[in-house]
Parts: structure tokens; C-alpha cells; sequence
């Protein structure tokens, strides 16, 4: 498998194309009178996509990165159930991506205009652009994974934290209203390193904060995650797995997997490796991997479901 590259500038702007789709303020996943059968939702964040719904999903691209995956029941039957496997691990990222399927039998005019030339095939959609090369064939649920973990790292490192709602358009980490919170102007430093890619720069300002302030909880915060974008600079998710897997008492090839995890969206998967590892460990290793934790808590923040989860998980293995 070959990694795509993830890149921004210079992708094709796709939003003339909505304006020649019908019923261009269609809902998402509508009631059965409202559009067809396949415009339904099929699960949290998948939707079968046509071209009454077609402008929906790309201004969905502009919350957080929109997926789509063709495919044909005629022309290649194994592509129906690779759809399935995007939406299995679509699903892993609660609202990270949303999943639109798009059947070229059925919308022709949708493969035609995205120059589609083969089922399966992958585009990956951001404000309404691709932001890598269209990924051909059908990949195994492992093969899978590493793509979206790659991409949510990438993510990550270019400060792109936006969520999809659930059976919905439009949701993101903002009000109610759909406005984006206000960034703070003392975290704009940060962020702006976070978002050229300069992770040690961040790190640093986040630090002054700290060192202002030790009591700024969103600044610890932003600290602890930039620090697991800089461990996680340059390596290798497949070798680091390799090595966690030959070692599974290793506290170093275990915390740096967990990093990986939490990067790639996989939040919980991340704290359980740790929590186990606390609960074999002793001795300095097991403070070790229990502060290494502690951190991973407040990158996601202290008041999220699954860190509390986490932290109950955690003073049993202790205790």
C-alpha cells in the first residue's frame, strides 16, 4: 500500500459542481418523501449519497473532511462490500470524517464529473477540495485503518479539529449557531505553529503560558497534545506497531503507539494499551507509563467521557 500524500494547495475546487445538482439545499439523510431510498442515512456518520444530497456533502467538507467511496454492484461486486469496510472504520472516528457512498450506477453524473475511471475509489474531501490523490482498489480493514490514521494525524498536525454530528450536516466543534468559538488571542501563537507545522514552536508557547500562568488548564492542554504530535514527528506507524507488538511490556514502544492511537482518532483504543501496561508493569516503569497517561488525559481534556472512563480504568489497574 502506498501512502497518499496529504496536501491542500492546488486541489481541484469541486463547488462548481453542486450548482448543476438539483435541490441544492436538500437535507442530509431526509425523511423517504424528501429523497430517495439511497439519500438515507446509513449509520452515525454514513450517508448514501445522490444528487439531490451531493451539494449537502460537500458543504459538509467544510466542518471536517468529507470521504467518498464509489462503487458499482454490476461493474464490480467486491466494491459493494469495500464500501462497507469505509464505513466500518468511519465510524471508528465518531464524526472525525463523514462517509458519503456513491453508487456510480445510479449517479453517473457524479462519477462523470469527479472523472472517476474506476470502482473502487476513494476521494477525500476538505472545504470542499480533495486533499490527496484518489485512492484506487479495494484496500483490507487494516489497510484501512493506516490510511485514516496517516490522514488524522495529518490532520491533527495542521490544527484541523473539526467533528461531523451524528445523522447530520454541519456539525463541528462550535455553538449552537454553527460559529466557530473564538480563538483566544493568547493561544494564537500556538496555533499558528501548530498550523505552519512548526511543533516545537508550539511546544515553546505553550510552555510560556504554562509558565506565566500554571493554572491555564486549556494551555496545559494544548501543551500535552503538541508534545504528542512532536514524539510522534517522522515515525513510522507500521515499524512502531512492529515493535510494540515484539515488546509488550516496553514502556517506550507501548506510549508511542498510544500516541499514534490518540493522533488517528482512536481515543479509547489508546488508553486501554496504557492502562494494561500500567496494570503489568511495577516499579518506575509503571509510574512511567501511568504519568505518560496522565498526559494523554489532558490532551483530550479532563472532562471528556472517555477520560473519565479512562481514569476509573486507570485507579483500578493501580489499585
Amino acid at each position: 500500500m502506498t501512502q497518499q500524500p496529504f496536501s491542500r494547495p492546488g486541489a481541484v475546487d469541486l463547488s462548481g459542481l453542486a450548482s448543476t445538482t438539483p435541490a441544492q439545499n436538500a437535507p442530509f439523510g431526509g425523511p423517504a418523501d424528501a429523497a430517495p431510498a439511497q439519500g438515507r442515512s446509513a449509520g452515525s456518520y454514513t450517508v448514501e449519497v445522490d444528487e439531490q444530497i451531493f451539494q449537502s456533502v460537500l458543504e459538509a467538507s467544510m466542518t471536517a473532511p468529507v470521504v467518498l467511496v464509489f462503487y458499482s454492484a454490476s461493474r464490480a461486486p467486491e466494491s459493494v462490500t469495500y464500501a462497507g469496510d469505509v464505513s466500518t472504520v468511519v465510524e471508528e472516528y465518531d464524526g472525525r470524517f463523514l462517509l458519503g457512498r456513491v453508487d456510480i450506477d445510479k449517479n453517473p453524473q457524479i462519477a462523470q464529473a469527479l472523472q472517476v475511471p474506476q470502482v473502487p475509489l476513494l476521494y477525500i474531501l476538505l472545504d470542499g477540495r480533495p486533499v490527496t490523490q484518489p485512492i484506487p482498489g479495494a484496500l483490507n480493514l487494516e489497510e484501512l485503518r493506516t490510511v485514516f490514521q496517516q490522514l488524522g494525524q495529518q490532520l491533527t498536525t495542521q490544527g484541523i479539529g473539526g467533528r461531523h454530528k451524528p445523522n447530520a450536516i454541519g456539525g463541528a466543534a462550535a455553538g449552537e449557531d454553527g460559529a466557530e468559538p473564538a480563538l483566544d488571542p493568547r493561544y494564537a501563537p500556538a496555533q499558528d505553529a501548530l498550523e505552519r507545522g512548526d511543533i516545537d514552536a508550539a511546544v515553546a508557547e505553550y510552555e510560556k503560558l504554562i509558565a506565566s500562568n500554571p493554572a491555564d488548564s486549556e494551555a496545559a492542554a494544548g501543551l500535552a497534545m503538541a508534545k504528542v504530535l512532536q514524539r510522534t514527528q517522522g515515525v513510522d506507524l507500521n515499524a512502531a506497531r512492529a515493535a510494540a507488538a515484539a515488546a509488550p511490556d516496553d514502556v517506550d514502544a507501548q506510549t508511542l503507539v498510544a500516541d499514534l492511537d490518540l493522533l488517528g482518532g482512536h481515543v479509547e483504543d489508546s488508553f486501554i494499551r496504557l492502562v494494561e501496561l500500567v496494570r503489568r508493569t511495577s516499579g518506575d516503569e509503571r509510574n512511567k507509563a501511568r504519568e505518560h497517561l496522565l498526559g494523554l488525559f489532558a490532551a483530550v481534556g479532563n472532562d471528556d467521557e472517555r477520560v473519565l472512563k479512562g481514569r476509573q480504568s486507570l485507579a483500578s489497574a493501580l489499585f
